[in-house]
């Protein structure tokens, strides 16, 4: 499977602040992949056997597990992870109504406009013209929409503090209750502030290992915010149901 981020490069692209990421998945054979749960939700567009109709497209709310497949060869993916102040806009849902759930988007945008979009996309030329029109398409809804409320603006400066901070201490710098922030994050994002924190903190680990192809745990750990490496294993167990080492080798062998 070849994985790679995609970027508009034929002018400014007005999705951008909507975007965390844009990644083109392509598969030639059939190959297990693991489904790494992340803190963002997402916007993915199938095109290939596992599709309906050949393509399809769905929104991914917020896991908090791995889980475990196989792609089948031919398969071809887009994955848009949207930003956490702008994927209400983007899908017409709070992240409550998503979490866990893999939701069609015909069932969030109407059928018309979810027809619209697979039209457009049934016509791209490749994987990187199908991001593209994705990218835009999610740019209009965004601009269509009326700007973030405070509920998700303050989620989203919530979220940025929380890779530094308690929940208590995230609180209190933004003047609310911890119980008030707890419903307010749970609401937007689809999952405790506890919750997000400990994904983020999974992918600082996951990110730092892959990127410097080190297994200096324990150096890890304290970079990433765990308490040390015992707590690091831990967590990944829970939230992937492997060891580091073990997920680090089966994500390579999934390419």
């Amino acid at each position: 499977m070849h994985t790679r981020p995609y970027r508009h490069r034929a002018g400014p692209a007005a999705a951008a602040p909507a975007l965390a990421a844009l990644l083109v998945h392509e598969s030639d054979r059939d190959l297990p992949r693991v489904a790494i749960p992340r803190p963002n939700i997402q916007l993915v567009v199938r095109i290939g056997p596992s599709a309906r109709d050949g393509l399809d497209a769905h929104a991914l709310g917020i896991r908090q597990q791995a889980h475990r497949k196989v792609v089948p060869g031919g398969q071809r993916a887009v994955f848009a992870r949207l930003h956490l102040s702008t994927h209400q806009a983007a899908l017409g849902a709070p992240g409550a109504a998503l979490a866990g759930r893999v939701v069609a988007l015909e069932d969030l945008w109407g059928e018309a406009a979810a027809r619209r979009l697979r039209e457009r996309l049934a016509g791209a030329r490749d994987t990187a013209a199908a991001a593209a029109m994705l990218e835009r398409a999610i740019a209009e809804r965004i601009a269509a929409a009326p700007a973030p409320g405070s509920h998700a603006r303050l989620a989203a400066e919530a979220a940025a503090r929380l890779a530094d901070g308690s929940v208590r201490s995230v609180a209190c710098a933004l003047g609310v209750s911890e119980r008030h922030l707890r419903r307010i994050f749970r609401e937007t994002v689809g999952v405790s502030p506890k919750a997000f924190a400990r994904l983020a903190r999974f992918h600082r680990a996951l990110s730092a290992a892959r990127r410097d192809g080190t297994t200096h745990w324990a150096a890890i750990a304290a970079a990433a915010g765990y308490f040390d490496q015992a707590h690091l294993i831990a967590e990944f167990h829970a939230i992937a149901g492997a060891t580091p080492r073990a997920l680090l080798a089966e994500l390579r062998a999934a390419g």
